[in-house]
């Protein structure tokens, strides 16, 4: 059972009740989920996790969300096989259980990934978007691989002692003002580095009571938190769609 007494600070929140309207697809080493636009298009998104794997509904209704919008997504096994996290695991174990998931780590699959898209789907525009543990990925990404044309990274950094700074194309980061996993000094820390290292476009975006997770974990229907999801939907697809042309 789960540690009552030390909650998991990387809660699920709200489960969606989401069939999804993708399928599931091999890619070479990886399954993945594929949404693809009802329209030819030569864009792309690629969709990466957060701790609760790539089975989760609510990130494969981002890869919904995005086809509707014109874009090729996929939202592939990052974890490669491994368990992803359970909300009834022992939350004493959370930080042990993710150092086996270093979101460093990624290049085999995110190789696999874009070799997908550019041969069977003939994308020629790329971007990405991760939460949580995908978010971080998002950022190592973006400062990585410049074939990559923007990237959302939500409620997640690079903390590692790097240069974090000099992304190669537009991102937009996304956070709650109440995200125990991310203090906001942090926040305001990679802000200010940014605005003195980064010579693309980016933004950092604090949203208003919210919490780790907000974006994707939360239900639409809670009239207090419905104003914020729907804003932080909104501005991941007009940054993509400013940048991804």
């Amino acid at each position: 059972m789960a540690n009552e007494a030390q909650p998991c600070p990387c809660a699920i929140g709200d489960l969606f009740d989401y069939k999804g309207l993708g399928q599931e697809i091999q890619i070479d080493h990886i399954k993945a989920y594929v949404c693809k636009s009802k329209i030819p298009s030569d864009k792309a998104v690629i969709v990466i996790q957060d701790v609760y794997g790539w089975e989760l509904p609510n990130t494969r209704l981002f890869v919904d969300l995005l086809a509707s919008h014109g874009y090729t997504a996929v939202l592939a096994d990052f974890f490669v096989g491994k368990e992803p996290w359970k909300s009834t695991n022992d939350a004493s174990t959370f930080f042990q259980w993710l150092e086996t998931r270093p979101p460093y780590k990624v290049d085999k699959e995110v190789d696999a990934v874009l070799k997908y898209l550019k041969d069977e789907c003939q994308a020629k525009k790329i971007g990405v978007i991760g939460f949580c543990w995908g978010g971080i990925v998002t950022h190592y990404l973006m400062l990585k691989y410049s074939e990559l044309k923007a990237g959302v990274a939500f409620y997640g950094l690079v903390r590692e002692d790097v240069d974090k700074y000099n992304l190669l194309n537009p991102t937009l980061f996304v956070f709650g003002e109440k995200d125990d996993l991310i203090p906001l000094e942090q926040v305001a820390s990679l802000d200010q580095k940014l605005k003195e290292n980064a010579k693309v476009d980016y933004k950092v975006k604090v949203f208003p009571k919210q919490g780790h997770g907000f974006a994707h974990r939360k239900e639409v229907s809670n009239p207090e938190d419905k104003s914020y999801i729907e804003e932080a939907r909104k501005d991941m697809l007009m940054w993509l769609n400013k940048y991804i042309k």
